[in-house]
């Protein structure tokens, strides 16, 4: 029994706390002669863990993808084709509304080269990418590469070679300035929470399912009554419980070990994958509305039945997977469901998601082996268990358009939109409430003049949801199921029926400004913000952000949107929005060498990125910042804050204190 705990606390004991990071990607490259005028650069890079790098392959509106800028304007020397790169995977991006394509592991870039002038000394190239955990930094690294000595170095800035020849040492890992701040797994962690929670709740919700719950008197008297003492079969049944616990958390394990912690997530955002479950999801359904059953075969289940018999902790482990087998029927569809969409995060929650579902199975086993007195209280097997299992259909059918939609987008077919989506789930929904008060009738449901009164108050809880989802046919938000329908402009009327997209001609935008999200006045120039706050008497709030970062989306859809939170926004404070990934270039007068990086400052991107490691020591957003109206500092900075109240006690902090 110490040995079986053991290895549970073993398999739940992987995860870590993740480090801050200070330079996410660092970098080793070479070059390599083919022939008189060909040659080959190879970049090997290191990505920091938790982090990932965007493939050159990122469509336009979506993250940044790699870039590889030559300073070859004499035309010394053309590429042969695109640069080849290390293993990718492609996920659809539901904020910016495209698929995103990122290196998996160690990125490898291998770029080949042909000269067109012999006389050519060395080919100069930039690496410009963004990587992205919880935060999003756009970096980029200056090479040159002599083809005499075939070596290569890394400078600050093209300009260094008017003064500095070639060094022929090979490139070491070099630390990059950029600095990452407030880079932690808190939002990791919340998500492992969230996955086991659910997952806790599946499994309760197997337990009262017919293949389950009629086990669990059977299963404690056969403990209580086989052993010779009280303790004995306390002991057993406990072991019981634990074995049921090491068969899903050891599938959760292979799961991971197979298909490792990131393919899986690749996978489910396959189109043909995200059909193939919705196709799956629909069967699981039917089947749990009575149409049949779908069982595995009887001669696995009698062979580790025969198995049980052999007594000791090996027979007590062969009866847990004897009620996983045959209770597959119930469990099967739940087991599934639970492990794709924990696979979809990654890492260990395959194992975290089968640890919550088989402790919430086996509990009672072990609590009613020791107090054996509550079977007595215990409701009897009935009709009531089959209107669990046809409520977990409609459950399951409603998920199952989820996966239809996950396919729809990455296809951009536009066949479920967000009206259409929201139509099928009230329908669903709807449906469900009907049944619950008794209104339609399904194969297996026992005949009955009324209904409980637990059944009504369900039947008013899904009549309520029903109800609510109403709305987001004219353009509702509803946060609530947030994530699961198609976003906002994926939709027949983006701003909802009737909206006119913006209210530009309700407010006088001052010079500087545009209307940023949620109709928010936001300045996209710092001296001009800074003027127009001096000249309300506001604060500011310093937005340091990108058009191609996820999490600065994130922020403003789902925290900014917030009523307390847009308050504060319209009314309080000045937003002045400073985009790092700005590609329009600064006019020749403006453009300087940085003192921070040294590297050249071309764009509007790179002037605000720069500004923001001058000033603030951070190159990572979204950031943000409570400034007063002459650019002092109010608090401290932030990062990426999904939690709606903890965003405006933090803004107030520092609103108050200009007040």
């Amino acid at each position: 029994m110490r040995k079986l705990a053991s290895l549970l606390l073993l398999l739940v004991s992987f995860v870590t706390v993740q480090a801050q990071v200070a330079n996410p990607a660092k970098w080793q490259t070479k070059i390599e002669k083919k022939s008189d005028t060909e040659y080959t650069v190879t970049w090997d890079g290191i990505i920091a863990e938790g982090w990932h790098m965007y493939s050159q392959y990122t469509p336009e509106g979506g993250p940044l993808p790699t870039e590889f800028l030559y300073n070859n304007q004499e035309g010394n020397y053309e590429l042969v084709g695109k640069a080849k790169e290390s293993e990718t995977k492609t996920t659809f991006n539901d904020v910016f509304g495209v698929d995103e394509t990122y290196y998996v592991g160690p990125v490898k870039l291998v770029q080949d080269i042909k000269l067109t002038n012999a006389a050519t000394e060395n080919i100069q190239v930039e690496l410009a990418y963004q990587v992205c955990e919880e935060m999003c930094i756009s970096q980029s690294n200056l090479f040159v590469y002599d083809l005499k000595t075939l070596t290569a170095k890394e400078v600050k800035n093209f300009e260094e070679l008017n003064t500095t020849s070639v060094d022929t040492k090979s490139t070491e890992d070099t630390a990059n300035n950029a600095v990452a701040t407030d880079a932690n797994n808190k939002q990791e962690k919340k998500g492992l929470f969230t996955i086991f929670f659910l997952a806790f709740l599946s499994g309760f919700a197997a337990l009262l399912t017919p293949c389950v719950f009629p086990m669990i008197p059977m299963t404690v008297s056969f403990f209580t009554k086989q052993s010779k003492t009280r303790a004995k079969g306390i002991k057993n049944a406990i072991i019981y419980g634990l074995s049921i616990i090491l068969i899903y958390v050891v599938l959760g394990t292979i799961v991971t070990a197979i298909f490792g912690a990131d393919s899986l997530n690749a996978l489910s955002t396959n189109v043909y994958f995200n059909i193939i479950f919705f196709v799956l999801l629909v069967v699981f359904a039917t089947s749990f509305l009575g149409a049949f059953e779908i069982m595995l075969p009887n001669s696995w289940a009698n062979k580790v039945d025969s198995q049980a018999d052999r007594g000791g902790i090996v027979g007590i482990l062969f009866m847990a997977l004897a009620l996983a087998i045959v209770s597959f029927s119930c469990t099967g569809p739940i087991v599934g469901t639970l492990l794709v969409e924990a696979a979809s995060k990654g890492g260990i929650a395959p194992i975290v998601g089968m640890l919550g579902f088989s402790l919430a199975l086996a509990l009672p086993f072990m609590l009613f082996a020791m107090f054996p007195g509550w079977l007595n209280s215990m409701p009897r097997s009935g009709g009531w268990l089959n209107t669990v299992k046809v409520s977990l259909g409609f459950l399951e059918l409603a998920l199952a358009f989820k996966f239809l939609s996950n396919a729809d987008l990455v296809l951009q077919a536009h066949w479920l939109e967000r009206e259409v989506f929201l139509a099928i789930w009230i329908a669903i929904f709807g449906a469900w409430a009907l049944y619950l008060l008794g209104k339609i009738k399904l194969p297996h449901d026992s005949p009955t003049e009324s209904i409980s009164v637990g059944r009504l108050f369900m039947a008013l809880v899904v009549s309520i949801f029903t109800i609510y989802m109403i709305p987001g046919l004219w353009g509702a938000p509803l946060k609530i199921i947030s994530g699961f329908p198609p976003p906002m402009t994926y939709s027949e009327s983006p701003y909802g029926v009737g909206g006119k997209g913006g209210s530009a001609d309700a407010v006088t935008i001052p010079d500087g400004a545009k209307l940023g999200a949620h109709d928010i006045i936001a300045f996209t120039d710092y001296e001009k913000g800074m003027a127009y706050a001096k000249s309300v008497n506001k604060p500011v709030l310093l937005d340091f952000t990108g058009f191609a970062c996820v999490n600065c989306r994130k922020m403003e859809d789902y925290v900014w949107s917030e009523p307390a939170v847009l308050g504060v926004l319209k009314n309080d404070i000045v937003l002045i929005s400073l985009y790092v990934d700005d590609k329009q270039e600064l006019p020749e007068s403006e453009q300087y060498i940085s003192e921070t990086t040294g590297k050249k400052v071309k764009t509007i991107g790179n002037k605000w990125s720069d500004f923001q490691m001058k000033n603030y020591h951070a190159n990572a957003q979204p950031y943000y910042i409570v400034l007063d109206k002459d650019g002092n500092r109010l608090n401290e900075a932030v990062g990426y804050t999904p939690d709606a109240e903890e965003y405006k006690t933090w803004l107030e902090s520092g609103i108050n204190k200009v007040k």
